[in-house]
């Protein structure tokens, strides 16, 4: 009989390892503080914003998934993505605990080593935003230093369909029509009002709303947090800092479902 264990592979033949599968060298090797001599708490900061876009990486890639199917009609795998999504979030949150057991004082030893990077340019931040639906092509014109490849990502996230004309489609898939704002009250009404048989339809809305509390507990954070840093202080990349960033904790990508509640 023969021996189905290659032993090129696994402890036996070590040709695949956890450090190269995961490219573990590579990824420790992208951790440059700027300051000279090196400050203490840059290696938090980098090491924190590059964990941020690993999963905003991840959250990208789950809610391009949702969406797709929500557009093919589907209403229970986009759930299971949305609710995995809404996890990592909590996660994000949390991050920012990390970041705040960095003083101030320990901060300014090199922040302006920093200007003109901020975290407003990172894209796939707004490449989240753009595909949740707050869709603002300004950005285009406002970021700096941008790659062609990523102008281009950030320019086909203006186009394409966004988490809500996803669900909008999954809704019409049930027979529903979402044409006009009257329409899509109505639908949303009933499908609220009768779970029995729409109840895949209602925790998918309600998923959503979950990807817009988690967005703006977010947001709302990270605006504590750069309070306790730098005050009233403008950010790194010219924008009002603190001011800024609250004037966003109030977005909502999916407005008609929080309307909806006022409906019921």
């Amino acid at each position: 009989m023969a021996n189905d264990l290659d032993p090129r592979f696994g402890e036996q033949g070590g040709k695949l390892t956890y450090g190269s599968y995961l490219r573990i060298p590579e990824l420790l090797a992208q951790q440059h503080p700027a300051s000279n001599p090196e400050a203490h708490d840059e290696l938090l900061f980098i090491t924190i914003h590059q964990v941020y876009e690993l999963w905003f990486k991840l959250l990208l890639h789950e809610l391009d998934d949702a969406r797709d199917r929500m557009l093919d009609g589907e209403s229970y795998r986009p759930r299971v993505r949305l609710d995995r999504c809404h996890t990592i979030l909590k996660v994000l949150i949390e991050q920012v605990d990390v970041i705040d057991t960095m003083t101030p004082q320990d901060f300014l030893e090199f922040r302006n080593r920093l200007a003109p990077a901020s975290g407003f340019q990172s894209v796939q931040f707004r490449e989240l935003e753009f595909l949740s639906g707050l869709k603002d092509p300004g950005y285009l014109e406002r970021f700096r230093g941008l790659s062609e490849d990523e102008s281009q990502r950030l320019r086909r996230r203006l186009t394409e369909p966004s988490l809500w004309d996803g669900y909008l489609a999954a809704v019409r898939h049930a027979g529903f029509a979402t044409e006009t704002r009257d329409e899509r009250v109505a639908a949303l009404r009933e499908i609220a009002a009768d779970r029995q048989s729409y109840g895949q339809l209602w925790d998918l809305a309600e998923s959503l709303v979950d990807h817009d509390q988690a967005l703006s507990l977010w947001r709302a954070r990270h605006v504590l947090m750069a309070e306790r840093q730098i005050g009233t202080k403008p950010g790194t990349g010219g924008s009002a800092g603190g001011t800024y960033l609250r004037s966003r904790v109030e977005l909502r990508c999916f407005p008609e479902l929080w309307e909806l509640r006022s409906l019921m």
